[in-house]
């Protein structure tokens, strides 16, 4: 598989405290919403992956690969493969930005504008 970029080389180390990092703001984040009535989403964490259930009882579960140094996302609309390059994950086949494309699919399944940041 040729890829739209070159991904940044991780250790085993980094790539768990940077993956670990970005699945607790994400929940952060979800909880903020919660806390501001912005959005009931349930969370559900396991180690290395993450269970975002919304009100319509549709999903989106993310999930480190750490055999693989990536991060995956399945949501209603698919399955998504990312790989760190330059400080953000990038998807596997277009290049998309995870953040903003854990946006979309959120604000798809929420029904309203919702933005990971």
């Amino acid at each position: 598989m040729s890829l739209l970029f070159e991904p940044t080389p991780l250790g085993d180390a980094e790539y768990h405290a940077i993956t670990s990092a970005l699945l607790s703001r994400i929940e952060a984040t979800v909880d903020q919403w919660l806390q501001d009535d912005v959005v009931d989403i349930d969370t559900h964490r396991t180690g290395g992956l993450l269970e975002l259930g919304f009100p319509n009882g549709s999903k989106i579960v993310i999930n480190t690969q750490p055999p693989l140094h990536e991060l995956w996302m399945a949501a209603r609309q698919g399955g998504y493969h990312y790989k760190f390059s330059a400080g953000q994950w990038l998807d596997t086949r277009d290049g998309g930005e995870f953040l903003a494309a854990l946006s979309a699919r959120a604000s798809e399944q929420a029904g309203r504008a919702l933005r990971f940041e």
